[in-house]
């Protein structure tokens, strides 16, 4: 008989491979011990304190940690916890942006009251605000992950900045070799778990120098981050780049 003592010994993403399989007294068991997880996490994108028993918020976003259980793959390269904090984000902002698009329920003695009365305009004017603000927020807190997973390749962000190539013919160039290697499955995984770009193998699949993918090592590196992970706006950088 599986108890929680037994899981508290057990690796996280180990019980996570475990949920997948179909075992569901794991599965709720990590849906129940990870609660104050969730909610730190929806109070987070709310700047609110969120009551798990009454917000629905909470509810979108235990929804969206049992969906990241089943979603998460360690090939990524990510802890299942930084995967399940994004998912979990992403899908509560998704939610808030939904609530807010939608019309405000007014009585007939609102409706005539032309003084208190919120004009079209005005209401585009607050949702516009609000989506840039989460906008702006969901960006920071990507970069925030992007700045961790950097330091995992013995990368900075200013480091970064310094190397990447100058001339867009050169950036395109890059990123496109960074996605051939984030499609190759082999050279994805020893990327992955060497944390090194394979310069000798990679020579062979792209019409590059060697010396040219020296010199945009690290470029070509961070980009294949961006690729692996759960990125919705760092990835914008990377649109019309095949």
């Amino acid at each position: 008989m599986i108890t929680s003592s037994t899981l508290n010994d057990s690796p996280l993403e180990e019980m996570v491979e475990r949920a997948q399989k179909g075992d569901e007294s794991v599965q709720n068991y990590l849906l129940d011990t990870y609660k104050p997880f969730i909610a730190t996490c929806v109070s987070e994108v709310c700047k609110r304190y969120i009551d798990p028993q009454r917000d629905d918020e909470f509810s979108i976003g235990l929804s969206a940690f049992n969906d990241a259980i089943f979603s998460y793959s360690p090939e990524r390269g990510s802890s299942f916890l930084s995967f399940a904090k994004l998912v979990v984000k992403r899908r509560v902002i998704d939610y808030i942006r939904s609530v807010v698009k939608k019309p405000k329920a007014v009585s007939l003695d609102e409706a005539y009251d032309v003084d208190r009365a919120e004009t079209p305009r005005e209401i585009a004017a607050v949702q516009e605000r609000y989506q840039l603000e989460q906008d702006t927020w969901h960006l920071r807190e990507e970069i925030v992950d992007f700045k961790e997973k950097l330091t995992e390749y013995k990368m900075t962000l200013s480091e970064l900045a310094e190397v990447s190539p100058k001339h867009r013919d050169a950036r395109e160039s890059a990123i496109h070799t960074a996605k051939i290697l984030y499609n190759d499955e082999q050279l994805r995984l020893k990327v992955q778990r060497k944390k090194k770009l394979p310069i000798k193998d990679l020579v062979k699949q792209v019409n590059v120098s060697k010396k040219t993918l020296e010199r945009n090592r690290k470029f070509i590196l961070a980009i294949f981050i961006v690729l692996s992970e759960d990125y919705l706006y760092l990835k914008d950088y990377l649109k019309g780049v095949d």
